[in-house]
Formats: structure tokens, C-alpha cells, sequence
């Protein structure tokens, strides 16, 4: 009896983990897709959609980051999320912040996305969703990747001091970052971050959608690094076992810069030996 009891939940295991598979290999983001190619065709296949996306997507963030920080100053409710509650965030840095992205922005990207407007063909739609199994790995993958590329990227913009003075030096002029330093910085890093989020997907053969969602997810991270909130809800505080380095140990990269490169996970650095979270039991006190 026991056995054949055994053998019965043994199968039942078997046939959910058989539905939970074939779920993920399920067109369930068909519909959507559909409703997108029916609806949005020209506005998807256009070269500037993918700017569009990520402009869009970064200044809502920050314009939601930015009134949390107005109104931190007087609300305690707020405040006492923040990594630094004694440091407000002022309207001198705001604006400064700001200034410096509109510049990048409208000298640098906009040109840029005239061009690839100008030059570069629509993009083709497929007719066919990506499955779930597809799109989900195929953000964790780009996501993965970018990490690596990033991980080189800043830890030889922080060796090599030609490179630092003359890129990466602006981008630490804030030690306690907030939602607007999350692009206060030169041109080349602007680029830099925005080819590897653009060129990955395309590495490894990513659906356009997956590719767009990787795009704003790469966005919403990196803003969610410089916030300077440590929200219950944060990634770093719901992802186990400390594999997401999240906004408190990017804070104290801005206060000690030769600890905490990687921009998303924490592995790079446990393995490369640059890995510091000595700041967060302070922060949280």
C-alpha cells in the first residue's frame, strides 16, 4: 500500500512539473503580441521606437524617484527609506543632474537616432510571440551578459586613471547617489551602456519584444541602483542569499569606488575580490 501510494504522489509530481513546462512553452504572450502588431505595426517597426521606449521609461522613473526625494524632506514616512535620510536631495542637485542628461540627450542620442531613422530599415516584426520560457531566459541571459561586459567596463575605468579623469570621474561626483545620477555622466558611458543593452539582445538572437522589455528592465535596475532608497520591496531585499547587489551596495561604491563594479548581481565581485557591503549594516541603522 505504501508503495503504491508512493508511486501515486510520485506521478502527480511528475504531471504538474509536465503542466508547469509546457505553461512556460505556451504562447501565452500571443495575444498580446497580436494586439501590438494589429494596433502599433509602423510605431514598432520604426528605429526610433527603441528610443522612444528607453526615454520614456527613464524619465518616469526618475520623475517618480525625484518627487519621493522632494518630499522626503518633509515627510518622515518616506525618509526613513532613504540610504542617507541626513542628506536631502536639493534642487541645486536636481537641476544639475537633469542639465547634464538633457545635454547628452539632445547632443549626442538625438542626432544619433535621427540618423539610425534616416539610414536604417524598419524593423522587421515576426508574426509569432516569443514563448514564455524564450522571453523570460532571454532576459535573464542579456541581463547576465551585461553584467559581465559592464563589470570590465568600470572596473578598467576605475584602474587605469586616463580613463577615469576623462569618462568616469563625472559620474562620481555625487557620493550619495539619488534617481537623476543614474545618467549623470559622459557621453562615451552613455553609449557604451546603450550599445551592450542594444547589441546583446541582438548576440543571442532575442524576440523584438524581449528585446524591448530587456531594454526597460536594464533601465529600471540601473535607476533603482542610484535611487538611495532601500524600499522592503527593492530587488536586493527579495532576491536570496545576497546575489543582487540593489541600491546599497552601489551606494557604497559612490562612497568607496574601488568596491562594488557590478552593476546587478553581486558574483563578479565575490569572485573578483572587489566585493564590500561593510556600508549596509550602517545604512540600516
Amino acid at each position: 500500500m505504501a508503495s503504491s501510494r508512493a508511486l501515486v504522489c510520485y506521478h502527480q509530481l511528475i504531471q504538474m512539473a509536465n503542466i508547469t513546462l509546457s505553461t512556460l512553452e505556451e504562447p501565452l504572450l500571443q495575444p498580446f503580441w497580436d494586439y501590438l502588431h494589429t494596433n502599433y505595426q509602423d510605431t514598432l517597426r520604426s528605429p526610433l521606437c527603441p528610443v522612444i521606449l528607453s526615454l520614456s521609461t527613464y524619465f518616469i522613473l526618475v520623475a517618480l524617484y525625484t518627487v519621493l526625494d522632494v518630499l522626503a524632506q518633509r515627510w518622515h514616512c518616506i525618509n526613513k527609506y532613504r540610504i542617507h535620510p541626513e542628506k536631502p536631495v536639493t534642487w541645486k542637485k536636481i537641476w544639475r543632474t537633469l542639465s547634464l542628461t538633457t545635454y547628452n540627450h539632445l547632443v549626442f542620442i538625438f542626432p544619433a537616432s535621427v540618423c539610425q531613422w534616416y539610414w536604417r530599415p524598419p524593423t522587421p516584426l515576426p508574426k509569432e510571440a516569443p514563448s514564455l520560457s524564450q522571453f523570460m531566459f532571454g532576459i535573464l541571459a542579456c541581463t547576465i551578459l551585461f553584467d559581465f561586459q559592464y563589470y570590465l567596463w568600470h572596473i578598467l575605468h576605475h584602474k587605469i586613471k586616463w580613463l577615469y579623469s576623462n569618462f568616469h570621474a563625472i559620474h562620481h561626483e555625487f557620493s550619495e547617489p539619488f534617481s537623476l545620477a543614474t545618467q549623470y555622466q559622459s557621453a562615451w558611458e552613455l553609449i557604451s551602456v546603450g550599445f551592450w543593452v542594444t547589441a546583446n539582445p541582438i548576440l543571442l538572437h532575442c524576440h523584438c519584444l524581449t528585446a524591448w522589455v530587456f531594454m526597460m528592465f536594464s533601465i529600471w535596475i540601473s535607476t533603482e541602483d542610484h535611487c538611495g532608497y532601500d524600499f522592503p520591496w527593492s530587488l536586493h531585499n527579495l532576491i536570496p542569499f545576497g546575489l543582487w547587489g540593489g541600491a546599497l551596495k552601489h551606494d557604497l561604491h559612490h562612497q568607496k569606488p574601488t568596491t562594488n563594479f557590478a552593476p546587478f548581481f553581486s558574483h563578479w565581485d565575490w569572485l573578483g575580490g572587489t566585493s564590500s557591503d561593510t556600508f549596509t549594516a550602517k545604512s540600516k541603522k
